[in-house]
């Protein structure tokens, strides 16, 4: 896996997305679509992704589920500093990575800067193998804890 290509600047972990999985033939990932589609009216194939990168910082589902045209703001900002992530910025963390309050049950951007912390700890490759998929688990399913 190229965690690089399926990584977002923002840190957010594409490879880990059900969104993206479902492009991988995912049992469970082509479920939860199915849901979105139910709950949302947005087509499934629309939501089916291949990672920030793949689609310039613009997926399908950005436009159709978020009212947002054009690339994100966090991907358009590393493209122009040519800078592989946000944590590799002078500047970071900075507003392009605020967390959304009215989302934070849906959707994993509240995780970012946590993620690109750990990225600039750990490595890519290791943060990638060890530890993404424990973050989206434990953010999305639960309690959290400081120890």
């Amino acid at each position: 896996m190229d965690y690089h290509h399926m990584t977002a600047p923002c840190g957010l972990d594409c490879f880990n997305c059900f969104f993206y999985l479902a492009t991988q033939g995912d049992e469970e990932a082509l479920s939860q679509t199915k849901i979105y589609h139910e709950l949302m009216g947005i087509p499934e194939e629309v939501m089916r992704c291949n990672g920030c990168r793949a689609h310039e910082g613009n997926p399908p589902m950005h436009e159709a589920s978020m009212d947002r045209e054009g690339a994100c703001p966090a991907y358009a900002c590393t493209t122009k500093k040519g800078l592989d992530f946000c944590c590799d910025c002078d500047e970071f963390p900075c507003d392009y990575l605020h967390p959304w309050a009215d989302r934070a049950d849906k959707l994993p951007h509240n995780i970012k800067v946590f993620n690109l912390c750990l990225i600039k700890r750990m490595g890519l490759e290791k943060w990638a193998t060890e530890k993404a998929a424990e973050v989206r688990q434990t953010y999305f399913h639960k309690w959290w804890t400081l120890t």
